[in-house]
Protein backbone atom coordinates (compact mmCIF):
# COMPACT_ATOMS: atom_id res chain seq x y z
CA UNK A 1 0.00 0.00 0.00
CA UNK A 2 1.59 3.32 -1.07
CA UNK A 3 -0.64 5.66 0.94
CA UNK A 4 -2.41 4.99 4.23
CA UNK A 5 -3.97 8.24 5.45
CA UNK A 6 -6.07 7.88 8.58
CA UNK A 7 -6.00 11.18 10.42
CA UNK A 8 -7.89 14.15 11.81
CA UNK A 9 -7.06 17.85 11.65
CA UNK A 10 -8.89 19.72 14.39
CA UNK A 11 -9.33 23.47 14.34
CA UNK A 12 -11.61 25.68 16.46
CA UNK A 13 -13.88 26.32 13.49
CA UNK A 14 -13.60 23.02 11.63
CA UNK A 15 -12.53 19.38 11.91
CA UNK A 16 -11.51 17.25 8.95
CA UNK A 17 -11.38 13.46 9.29
CA UNK A 18 -9.76 11.42 6.52
CA UNK A 19 -9.74 7.63 6.09
CA UNK A 20 -8.04 6.75 2.81
CA UNK A 21 -5.83 3.96 1.44
CA UNK A 22 -4.46 4.06 -2.09
CA UNK A 23 -2.20 1.85 -4.22
CA UNK A 24 0.58 2.77 -6.61
CA UNK A 25 -0.71 4.14 -9.88
CA UNK A 26 -4.14 4.98 -8.46
CA UNK A 27 -5.70 8.40 -9.09
CA UNK A 28 -8.03 9.58 -6.32
CA UNK A 29 -10.39 12.53 -6.81
CA UNK A 30 -11.47 14.64 -3.83
CA UNK A 31 -14.76 16.46 -4.41
CA UNK A 32 -17.17 18.36 -2.22
CA UNK A 33 -18.50 21.88 -1.54
CA UNK A 34 -16.38 24.74 -0.27
CA UNK A 35 -15.41 24.13 3.36
CA UNK A 36 -15.80 20.36 3.05
CA UNK A 37 -12.16 19.68 3.99
CA UNK A 38 -10.51 19.14 0.60
CA UNK A 39 -7.81 21.79 0.98
CA UNK A 40 -7.14 20.75 4.57
CA UNK A 41 -6.66 17.16 3.42
CA UNK A 42 -4.31 18.22 0.62
CA UNK A 43 -2.23 20.42 2.93
CA UNK A 44 -1.96 17.68 5.56
CA UNK A 45 -0.84 15.14 2.95
CA UNK A 46 1.70 17.62 1.57
CA UNK A 47 3.18 18.35 4.99
CA UNK A 48 1.99 21.96 5.06
CA UNK A 49 -0.38 21.27 7.97
CA UNK A 50 0.11 19.13 11.08
CA UNK A 51 -2.39 16.38 11.92
CA UNK A 52 -4.10 16.29 15.32
CA UNK A 53 -4.78 12.55 15.54
CA UNK A 54 -4.00 9.41 13.58
CA UNK A 55 -1.20 9.14 11.06
CA UNK A 56 -0.17 9.33 7.41
CA UNK A 57 2.05 6.57 5.99
CA UNK A 58 3.71 6.96 2.61
CA UNK A 59 5.37 3.80 1.25
CA UNK A 60 5.15 2.32 4.73
CA UNK A 61 6.91 5.25 6.45
CA UNK A 62 5.07 7.43 8.95
CA UNK A 63 5.34 11.01 7.69
CA UNK A 64 2.74 12.51 10.05
CA UNK A 65 1.13 11.70 13.37
CA UNK A 66 0.10 13.58 16.52
CA UNK A 67 3.72 13.34 17.71
CA UNK A 68 5.67 13.42 14.44
CA UNK A 69 5.74 15.75 11.44
CA UNK A 70 7.99 15.20 8.45
CA UNK A 71 8.50 18.56 6.70
CA UNK A 72 7.06 18.96 3.22
CA UNK A 73 10.46 19.03 1.48
CA UNK A 74 11.34 15.63 2.98
CA UNK A 75 8.15 13.78 1.98
CA UNK A 76 8.74 13.08 -1.74
CA UNK A 77 5.45 14.78 -2.51
CA UNK A 78 4.82 16.81 -5.66
CA UNK A 79 2.26 19.59 -5.25
CA UNK A 80 0.65 21.53 -8.11
CA UNK A 81 -1.17 24.65 -6.92
CA UNK A 82 -3.84 26.57 -8.82
CA UNK A 83 -1.53 29.61 -8.67
CA UNK A 84 1.40 27.68 -10.26
CA UNK A 85 3.94 29.34 -7.87
CA UNK A 86 6.81 29.07 -10.34
CA UNK A 87 10.03 30.86 -9.43
CA UNK A 88 9.74 34.12 -11.41
CA UNK A 89 13.51 34.69 -11.72
CA UNK A 90 14.24 31.23 -13.16
CA UNK A 91 13.73 29.97 -16.68
CA UNK A 92 11.17 27.24 -17.35
CA UNK A 93 13.98 24.69 -17.55
CA UNK A 94 15.50 25.74 -14.25
CA UNK A 95 12.08 25.75 -12.57
CA UNK A 96 11.55 22.13 -13.57
CA UNK A 97 15.17 21.22 -12.76
CA UNK A 98 14.85 22.61 -9.23
CA UNK A 99 13.68 19.32 -7.67
CA UNK A 100 16.33 17.06 -9.20
CA UNK A 101 19.00 19.66 -8.41
CA UNK A 102 17.85 19.82 -4.77
CA UNK A 103 18.19 16.01 -4.57
CA UNK A 104 21.85 16.21 -5.50
CA UNK A 105 21.91 15.85 -9.28
CA UNK A 106 24.41 17.93 -11.22
CA UNK A 107 23.25 20.97 -13.14
CA UNK A 108 23.68 19.08 -16.43
CA UNK A 109 21.75 16.03 -15.16
CA UNK A 110 18.92 18.07 -13.65
CA UNK A 111 18.49 20.22 -16.75
CA UNK A 112 18.46 17.14 -19.00
CA UNK A 113 15.76 15.57 -16.82
CA UNK A 114 13.79 18.82 -16.86
CA UNK A 115 13.91 19.02 -20.64
CA UNK A 116 12.64 15.45 -20.84
CA UNK A 117 9.60 16.31 -18.74
CA UNK A 118 8.94 19.50 -20.68
CA UNK A 119 8.94 17.42 -23.87
CA UNK A 120 6.49 14.90 -22.37
CA UNK A 121 4.14 17.74 -21.43
CA UNK A 122 4.49 19.30 -24.89
CA UNK A 123 6.09 22.56 -23.74
CA UNK A 124 9.77 22.01 -24.60
CA UNK A 125 9.65 25.10 -26.85
CA UNK A 126 9.16 27.21 -23.71
CA UNK A 127 12.40 26.02 -22.07
CA UNK A 128 14.18 29.40 -22.08
CA UNK A 129 11.20 31.57 -21.13
CA UNK A 130 10.48 33.04 -17.71
CA UNK A 131 7.15 32.32 -15.96
CA UNK A 132 5.92 35.85 -16.64
CA UNK A 133 5.97 35.10 -20.37
CA UNK A 134 3.67 32.05 -20.11
CA UNK A 135 -0.07 31.71 -20.60
CA UNK A 136 -2.13 30.06 -17.86
CA UNK A 137 -2.19 26.72 -19.66
CA UNK A 138 1.53 26.82 -20.34
CA UNK A 139 2.31 27.68 -16.72
CA UNK A 140 0.12 24.81 -15.51
CA UNK A 141 1.94 22.32 -17.72
CA UNK A 142 5.30 23.60 -16.46
CA UNK A 143 4.05 23.27 -12.86
CA UNK A 144 3.07 19.66 -13.50
CA UNK A 145 6.43 18.95 -15.15
CA UNK A 146 8.21 20.46 -12.14
CA UNK A 147 6.20 18.30 -9.73
CA UNK A 148 6.87 15.10 -11.69
CA UNK A 149 10.58 15.86 -12.22
CA UNK A 150 11.04 15.72 -8.46
CA UNK A 151 10.36 11.94 -8.55
CA UNK A 152 7.55 12.11 -5.99
CA UNK A 153 5.93 9.11 -4.32
CA UNK A 154 2.68 11.09 -4.27
CA UNK A 155 1.38 13.79 -6.60
CA UNK A 156 -1.17 16.32 -5.29
CA UNK A 157 -3.07 18.51 -7.78
CA UNK A 158 -5.32 21.36 -6.66
CA UNK A 159 -7.90 22.21 -9.36
CA UNK A 160 -5.52 21.48 -12.26
CA UNK A 161 -7.78 22.87 -15.01
CA UNK A 162 -9.69 25.56 -13.10
CA UNK A 163 -7.78 28.56 -14.47
CA UNK A 164 -7.96 27.47 -18.11
CA UNK A 165 -10.45 28.17 -20.87
CA UNK A 166 -12.49 25.29 -22.28
CA UNK A 167 -10.05 24.44 -25.07
CA UNK A 168 -7.01 24.66 -22.78
CA UNK A 169 -8.69 22.56 -20.11
CA UNK A 170 -9.62 19.88 -22.64
CA UNK A 171 -6.07 19.67 -23.99
CA UNK A 172 -4.46 19.56 -20.54
CA UNK A 173 -7.01 17.03 -19.28
CA UNK A 174 -6.10 14.64 -22.08
CA UNK A 175 -2.36 15.00 -21.46
CA UNK A 176 -2.73 14.80 -17.70
CA UNK A 177 -4.79 11.62 -17.89
CA UNK A 178 -1.98 9.92 -19.80
CA UNK A 179 0.78 11.10 -17.46
CA UNK A 180 -1.14 10.15 -14.32
CA UNK A 181 -1.60 6.64 -15.73
CA UNK A 182 2.16 6.40 -16.28
CA UNK A 183 3.04 7.84 -12.87
CA UNK A 184 4.22 5.16 -10.44
CA UNK A 185 2.93 6.77 -7.24
CA UNK A 186 -0.42 7.86 -5.86
CA UNK A 187 -2.15 10.90 -7.38
CA UNK A 188 -4.70 12.99 -5.49
CA UNK A 189 -6.77 15.46 -7.53
CA UNK A 190 -8.96 18.10 -5.89
CA UNK A 191 -11.58 19.36 -8.32
CA UNK A 192 -14.94 21.10 -8.66
CA UNK A 193 -15.15 20.12 -12.34
CA UNK A 194 -17.28 17.17 -13.39
CA UNK A 195 -15.11 16.37 -16.42
CA UNK A 196 -11.93 16.29 -14.30
CA UNK A 197 -13.65 14.05 -11.77
CA UNK A 198 -14.95 11.67 -14.43
CA UNK A 199 -11.96 11.62 -16.80
CA UNK A 200 -8.89 11.87 -14.58
CA UNK A 201 -9.71 9.67 -11.59
CA UNK A 202 -10.03 5.98 -10.78
CA UNK A 203 -11.89 6.58 -7.52
CA UNK A 204 -13.82 9.51 -6.08
CA UNK A 205 -13.93 10.45 -2.41
CA UNK A 206 -16.75 12.85 -1.54
CA UNK A 207 -16.23 15.14 1.45
CA UNK A 208 -18.91 17.13 3.22
CA UNK A 209 -18.61 18.83 6.58
CA UNK A 210 -15.08 17.49 7.06
CA UNK A 211 -16.01 13.81 6.66
CA UNK A 212 -16.18 11.26 3.85
CA UNK A 213 -19.83 10.80 2.86
CA UNK A 214 -19.36 8.71 -0.29
CA UNK A 215 -16.60 6.88 -2.14
CA UNK A 216 -16.53 4.77 -5.28
CA UNK A 217 -15.74 4.72 -8.96
CA UNK A 218 -16.64 7.88 -10.90
CA UNK A 219 -19.41 5.99 -12.70
CA UNK A 220 -20.96 4.73 -9.45
CA UNK A 221 -20.77 8.11 -7.70
CA UNK A 222 -22.28 9.84 -10.72
CA UNK A 223 -25.10 7.30 -10.99
CA UNK A 224 -25.88 7.27 -7.24
CA UNK A 225 -25.05 10.68 -5.73
CA UNK A 226 -25.55 11.03 -1.97
CA UNK A 227 -25.14 14.79 -1.60
CA UNK A 228 -26.69 17.77 -3.35
CA UNK A 229 -23.21 18.94 -4.33
CA UNK A 230 -22.44 15.74 -6.23
CA UNK A 231 -25.89 15.70 -7.80
CA UNK A 232 -25.36 19.24 -9.05
CA UNK A 233 -21.86 18.35 -10.25
CA UNK A 234 -23.16 15.50 -12.42
CA UNK A 235 -26.33 17.34 -13.43
CA UNK A 236 -29.06 15.46 -11.56
CA UNK A 237 -31.97 16.32 -9.31
CA UNK A 238 -31.66 14.63 -5.90
CA UNK A 239 -34.36 13.96 -3.32
CA UNK A 240 -33.94 12.17 0.00
CA UNK A 241 -36.67 10.73 2.21
CA UNK A 242 -38.41 7.63 3.50
CA UNK A 243 -39.74 5.50 0.67
CA UNK A 244 -42.69 3.14 0.80
CA UNK A 245 -43.14 0.90 -2.21
CA UNK A 246 -41.03 3.23 -4.34
CA UNK A 247 -42.74 6.46 -3.21
CA UNK A 248 -41.11 9.24 -1.17
CA UNK A 249 -43.67 11.60 0.37
CA UNK A 250 -43.07 15.27 1.17
CA UNK A 251 -44.41 17.27 4.12
CA UNK A 252 -47.02 19.01 1.95
CA UNK A 253 -48.56 15.69 0.93
CA UNK A 254 -47.06 15.54 -2.56
CA UNK A 255 -44.70 12.73 -3.47
CA UNK A 256 -42.15 11.44 -5.92
CA UNK A 257 -42.67 7.93 -7.27
CA UNK A 258 -40.18 5.65 -9.00
CA UNK A 259 -40.81 2.47 -10.93
CA UNK A 260 -38.65 0.44 -8.49
CA UNK A 261 -40.61 -0.76 -5.44
CA UNK A 262 -38.11 0.20 -2.72
CA UNK A 263 -39.07 0.69 0.94
CA UNK A 264 -36.93 2.47 3.56
CA UNK A 265 -34.65 5.53 3.70
CA UNK A 266 -33.82 6.33 0.08
CA UNK A 267 -32.46 8.75 -2.49
CA UNK A 268 -34.27 9.50 -5.73
CA UNK A 269 -32.56 11.05 -8.75
CA UNK A 270 -33.70 12.19 -12.16
CA UNK A 271 -32.32 14.32 -14.97
CA UNK A 272 -33.42 17.94 -15.47
CA UNK A 273 -34.12 16.95 -19.06
CA UNK A 274 -36.78 14.53 -17.77
CA UNK A 275 -38.74 17.33 -16.07
CA UNK A 276 -41.60 18.81 -18.08
CA UNK A 277 -43.09 22.23 -17.29
CA UNK A 278 -46.70 23.31 -17.82
CA UNK A 279 -48.68 26.50 -17.31
CA UNK A 280 -51.57 24.48 -15.84
CA UNK A 281 -51.92 21.10 -14.13
CA UNK A 282 -51.03 18.39 -16.68
CA UNK A 283 -53.25 15.44 -17.40
CA UNK A 284 -52.24 11.99 -18.60
CA UNK A 285 -49.58 9.54 -17.56
CA UNK A 286 -47.13 11.42 -15.26
CA UNK A 287 -47.37 10.13 -11.67
CA UNK A 288 -45.21 12.94 -10.31
CA UNK A 289 -46.84 16.37 -10.54
CA UNK A 290 -46.00 19.42 -8.46
CA UNK A 291 -47.19 23.02 -8.36
CA UNK A 292 -44.49 25.61 -7.70
CA UNK A 293 -42.80 28.86 -8.66
CA UNK A 294 -39.88 29.63 -10.92
CA UNK A 295 -36.90 30.87 -8.91
CA UNK A 296 -34.32 31.28 -11.69
CA UNK A 297 -33.86 30.98 -15.45
CA UNK A 298 -30.43 30.65 -17.09
CA UNK A 299 -28.86 29.40 -20.34
CA UNK A 300 -27.49 25.86 -20.11
CA UNK A 301 -25.76 24.77 -23.31
CA UNK A 302 -28.39 24.61 -26.05
CA UNK A 303 -31.15 24.45 -23.44
CA UNK A 304 -32.51 26.73 -20.74
CA UNK A 305 -32.21 25.60 -17.12
CA UNK A 306 -35.18 26.54 -14.94
CA UNK A 307 -35.09 26.19 -11.17
CA UNK A 308 -38.50 25.54 -9.66
CA UNK A 309 -39.38 25.65 -5.97
CA UNK A 310 -42.01 23.06 -5.09
CA UNK A 311 -42.04 20.84 -2.00
CA UNK A 312 -38.42 20.39 -3.04
CA UNK A 313 -36.12 22.31 -5.39
CA UNK A 314 -36.20 21.02 -8.97
CA UNK A 315 -34.12 21.76 -12.05
CA UNK A 316 -35.71 21.47 -15.49
CA UNK A 317 -34.01 21.79 -18.88
CA UNK A 318 -36.32 23.11 -21.58
CA UNK A 319 -35.89 24.56 -25.08
CA UNK A 320 -35.77 28.32 -25.71
CA UNK A 321 -39.03 27.91 -27.64
CA UNK A 322 -40.70 26.34 -24.59
CA UNK A 323 -39.40 29.18 -22.41
CA UNK A 324 -40.97 31.73 -24.72
CA UNK A 325 -44.25 29.81 -24.99
CA UNK A 326 -44.55 29.50 -21.20
CA UNK A 327 -43.38 33.11 -20.68
CA UNK A 328 -41.30 32.06 -17.70
CA UNK A 329 -39.45 34.41 -15.36
CA UNK A 330 -38.60 34.35 -11.63
CA UNK A 331 -41.83 34.29 -9.66
CA UNK A 332 -43.93 32.71 -12.41
CA UNK A 333 -46.34 29.99 -11.19
CA UNK A 334 -45.60 26.67 -12.88
CA UNK A 335 -46.47 22.99 -12.84
CA UNK A 336 -43.68 20.41 -13.07
CA UNK A 337 -43.88 16.71 -13.77
CA UNK A 338 -41.61 13.73 -14.35
CA UNK A 339 -42.55 10.17 -15.24
CA UNK A 340 -41.87 7.49 -12.63
CA UNK A 341 -39.85 5.57 -15.21
CA UNK A 342 -37.39 8.50 -15.34
CA UNK A 343 -36.75 8.36 -11.58
CA UNK A 344 -33.99 6.17 -10.11
CA UNK A 345 -34.36 5.27 -6.43
CA UNK A 346 -31.73 3.60 -4.22
CA UNK A 347 -31.16 3.03 -0.48
CA UNK A 348 -29.46 5.61 1.74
Amino acid sequence: MTLAAHFAVRRPEHTTVMDLDADRGEVIGLIGPNGAGKSTTLRALAGLLAVSDGEIRLNGTVVASSTHHTPAHQRRVGLVFQEHLLFPHLSVTDNVAFGPRARGQTRTQSRAQALGWLERLGVESLATRKPGELSGGQAQRVSIARALAGDPAMLLLDEPTAALDAAGAMSLRSQLRRHLREFGGVSIVVTHTALDAMVLTDRLVVLDGGSIVQAGTPADVAAHPRTLHVAALVGLNLVRGDAHDGVIRFADGTAIAASQRLTGPAFATFSPAAVSLFSSAPVGSPRNIWAGKVTSVAPHGDAVRVQVQTATTLLADITPAALAALDLRPGSPIWASVKATEVTIYPV
